[in-house]
């Protein structure tokens, strides 16, 4: 049985032309086959570039390449002594979205980089159905170091290393934040939160909007929840609007 379709909210993307690519993105997805066989051409909002926010006067300097190095050198909590390579993020450096992840896995320890593995690809084509690359939004995790085994990460590391997510998004400045997944929404919105009980709203993280959504791992498991996913997405877009 095909699954509902919400309405792609007016003025969300540019074009009837998207628009109608869009709707393929979603027939496609609802008949269980891949989530995007078609690229989209990037929207000219997608690729403005914003010049890179400035500290305020009397404000500490700080960068992503500073926190980057901090990183790969912390021995704030035991996952310094488990780990292959540190995970920092990357991506554009003034973006418009932001995706923020749990963790790093075993692809991404032995990398180096977020989101590389199965769970990589398809939030690749996620992105691609944006009408992004990943070069134009930037990826993290609350975690910059994989836990053991792929285990959830323990309070005590999120409480180590959620400071260098915090300066990051404070230099990033994104008009929207997707956390993916339950632990990087309680980071996010500050409160023991489920998906589930959070997704399909707008939530606030100082300035930016929050769209919560499932991780990709998780989509990967439960193909038949892509569809609540692109609605997510369609509400990300819906908010970056025509520029």
């Amino acid at each position: 049985m095909s699954r509902a379709r919400r309405p792609l909210p007016r003025g969300s993307v540019q074009g009837m032309a998207t628009r109608r690519l869009l709707d393929r993105l979603w027939a496609e997805d609802a008949a269980g086959r891949s989530w995007c066989r078609v690229r989209l051409q990037v929207p000219p909002a997608a690729s403005e570039k914003r010049a890179d926010p400035a500290p305020a006067d009397g404000a500490p300097s700080d960068s992503l390449e500073a926190i980057a190095r901090e990183a790969a050198a912390c021995t704030r909590c035991k996952l310094a002594a488990s780990r292959t390579r540190v995970v920092p993020g990357e991506g554009a450096r003034a973006p418009r979205i932001v995706f923020v992840g749990e963790a790093p896995g075993a692809d991404e320890d032995r990398e180096g980089r977020p989101f590389v593995g199965r769970a990589g690809a398809l939030l690749t084509r996620m992105i691609a159905a944006m009408g992004f690359t990943r070069e134009q939004v930037f990826i993290a995790n609350v975690l910059k170091c994989r836990p053991p085994g792929n285990r959830s990460p323990e309070p005590d590391e999120i409480a180590a290393c959620g400071d260098y997510l915090r300066r990051q998004l404070a230099l990033l400045a994104p008009e929207v934040i997707v956390p993916l997944g339950a632990h990087a929404a309680r980071w996010l919105l500050g409160s023991a939160v489920t998906i589930g009980g959070v997704r399909g709203r707008i939530h606030a993280y100082g300035t930016a909007k929050v769209v919560p959504t499932f991780h990709p791992s998780y989509l990967l498991r439960k193909p038949e929840e892509k569809g609540k996913a692109w609605e997510d997405l369609q509400a990300a877009m819906a908010i970056l609007g025509p520029r």
